[in-house]
């Protein structure tokens, strides 16, 4: 049998953190749909709680197999306490004050906030799966909605392309202050992943090496 030498991909290695099953799902159902530039190899680490994740990311990080390593996270509800300690451990980790801020994409106050977006401009205010049930099934049919697996895939079915592009245009017009209800710098990283112009990725690492 003759050797096969290993596939060599050309395209720039993307890692992403993400604090749970629902970041994790929504990042994949959108990079399943391919509307993201086909120059990113796009790797998704499910840290399992926002605990975790400055291990994860340092993990990551340090391992070199990526050419960037990015977090996305809820801040959820004020004083925002572990989202904060996520972002003094990173900045803590580099060496440098806004580290965290060029790393995270999150969604205040949850993600859901990001994924409603493909349907409605309704905000959503807190965090509670309970109070944001009614919502999510009256755009996606999912009843009594508390992110298990099988709602989150069933969540995932209602987003398609077309819905897609009526999110980016209403997330672009968040407030993109972390501490602001309803903010999101989700259109930051949208704008990255489909720009074929890959200079943002050493623009960030340049800035958060000290």
């Amino acid at each position: 049998m003759a050797n096969r030498l290993p596939d060599i991909s050309d395209k720039h290695k993307i890692c992403i953190i993400c604090e749970g099953n629902e970041e994790y799902k929504y990042l994949e159902h959108l990079n399943n749909l391919q509307v993201w530039n086909d120059v990113y190899e796009i790797a998704l680490v499910n840290a399992a709680g926002n605990g975790n994740i400055p291990a994860r990311y340092q993990d990551r990080y340090q391992n070199g197999a990526y050419e960037i390593v990015l977090i996305f996270c809820d801040t959820e509800k004020k004083p925002y306490e572990q989202y904060e300690d996520i972002k003094r451990k990173i900045n803590d980790f580099h060496g440098v004050d806004n580290a965290a801020e060029e790393v995270i994409i999150f969604g205040n106050p949850c993600t859901m906030q990001i994924i409603s977006k493909h349907w409605t401009d309704e905000f959503i205010k807190r965090p509670a799966k309970a109070v944001n049930a009614p919502l999510i099934e009256k755009y996606t049919g999912v009843k009594g909605y508390k992110g298990r697996a099988d709602q989150i895939d069933q969540v995932m079915k209602s987003i398609d392309t077309d819905n897609y592009t009526y999110m980016k245009e209403r997330i672009g017009k968040l407030p993109t202050d972390d501490h602001v209800d309803g903010s999101s710098n989700f259109s930051k990283l949208v704008q990255y992943l489909e720009s074929d112009d890959v200079k943002w990725i050493d623009r960030i690492n340049d800035s958060i090496e000290a």
